[in-house]
């Protein structure tokens, strides 16, 4: 006994043919390209979007992450100990650097120009511990970093127009008693090496020297230091803070995404909103689909009239017009899923030829902190996408199908 197809053949056949319109039917035809493109547009745009802002989101956390302590430990008014650095790393096998600094702001003197930075330091050992700077030295070296040295920010040295070797001048709140009366501190220092850090805004801001030449420039000591932690995995940073803050109730205890908590918090709500945004596109080709399958029935009246007087059942005419608008929605989500899978792959070069074809900047870096257009393709993210728009059709085809279905096939060869 053979076995019952879910979609016999002559539906199928009927549905294909359907899904050709002929010439007359021009308006017809018009209609289903439209639900066609609006559904294709539309899933390729949330993929692009989606890969975009996922991109955006790990690129500005892996800067973040690798430039900045993923755990910070400050002192109120007690001095943090030597010995504090091998208890917080017997803490947990997650725990991969703690490093000595201490941190400052001057303003930057050259010429005529004068401009206000943050000034980080670190000891020339702890100071090639830090990954990313290993990574991002992009002119001298970092083995140069020892006292009466900087290292400076690629947009920092091309604003100044500055090389390894230059020599700038560095001004603090810090003053020294001369005999026209007390004036800031101001001390000079030659760049040992330009880092490239990926975000536009780090680079023009930050500046990096050794830790005698803070206490120099900033008149501070050891008992105004602090620790930095960084972790293997900085993603689960809640269970190590809280630890690090049990054991050390005495200091004040903060960590990455307590500083960048509202940023995040942004991007995710803004994440969600564009997916609805956007899914309106899908939508607009699925009332689309049902107004081309309301016509499609209309216009084959007599076609179903027939189909009825022959035997083909009310299910099998659903069915038919059914397979019209889910085959429409089917290959459009495809199409769509393709182009935007490929336009995501490809949009930095996409981004590199619009910008120069048309003289104009789509990505400006400071805006949005990165210098490259960033994006990931998330299968998850697309499999939701797809999934949603094949919803959408489904229910779109559902209505003017059983429509179709109901139509009395006595009445309909009457007035033919």
């Amino acid at each position: 006994m053979r076995k019952k197809e879910l979609i016999s053949e002559i539906e199928k056949t009927v549905a294909f043919r359907y899904l050709r319109p002929k010439r007359k039917e021009g308006f017809l035809k018009v209609v289903s390209i439209f639900s066609f493109l609006g559904i294709s547009l539309g899933v390729a745009v949330l993929i692009i979007v989606m890969s975009v802002m996922n991109g955006f989101r790990t690129e500005l956390v892996n800067k973040i992450l690798g430039f900045n302590a993923h755990i910070v430990l400050k002192p109120y008014e007690k001095r943090i100990e030597r010995d504090y650095l091998k208890k917080i790393q017997s803490l947990s096998k997650n725990i991969k650097n703690v490093i000595y600094t201490i941190n400052g702001e001057a303003i930057l003197l050259k010429e005529d120009y004068t401009k206000g930075i943050l000034v980080r330091s670190y000891s020339k050992e702890e100071f090639n511990k830090i990954k990313l700077i290993q990574e991002s030295i992009i002119d001298g070296s970092i083995k140069n970093f020892d006292k009466g040295t900087i290292s400076i920010g690629k947009d920092l040295a091309i604003s100044l127009d500055l090389v390894t070797g230059d020599k700038i001048t560095l001004m603090s709140s810090s003053s020294i008693s001369t005999i026209f009366g007390t004036l800031p501190k101001q001390e000079t220092f030659i760049i040992s090496s330009v880092f490239s850090s990926g975000l536009s805004d780090f680079d023009q801001n930050v500046i990096f020297m050794p830790i005698p030449d803070a206490f120099s420039l900033f008149d501070k000591n050891e008992k105004d230091m602090f620790l930095e932690i960084f972790l293997k995995n900085p993603e689960n940073v809640d269970l190590i803070k809280n630890n690090i803050q049990n054991l050390f109730s005495d200091y004040f205890v903060y960590s990455w995404s307590d500083l960048n908590k509202s940023l995040f918090g942004a991007l995710k709500v803004e994440r969600n909103v564009m997916f609805i945004i956007l899914s309106l596109i899908i939508i607009v080709g699925a009332f689309n689909i049902i107004s081309g399958l309301t016509i499609l029935s209309k216009n084959k009246t007599k076609e179903i009239a027939i189909l009825r007087t022959i035997g083909v059942s009310r299910k099998s005419i659903s069915k038919i017009f059914f397979l019209v608008g889910f085959s429409i929605g089917f290959f459009a989500t495809l199409t769509g899923a393709i182009l935007g899978v490929l336009f995501s792959y490809y949009i930095e070069e996409i981004r590199f030829i619009l910008s120069n074809l048309f003289n104009i900047t789509l990505f400006p870096e400071e805006i949005y902190f990165l210098s490259k257009m960033p994006s990931e393709i998330n299968l998850f993210s697309i499999l939701i996408i797809c999934i949603s728009s094949l919803l959408i059709t489904t229910f779109a085809s559902i209505f003017p199908s059983l429509s179709a279905s109901k139509l009395d096939p006595i009445k309909a060869l009457k007035y033919e």
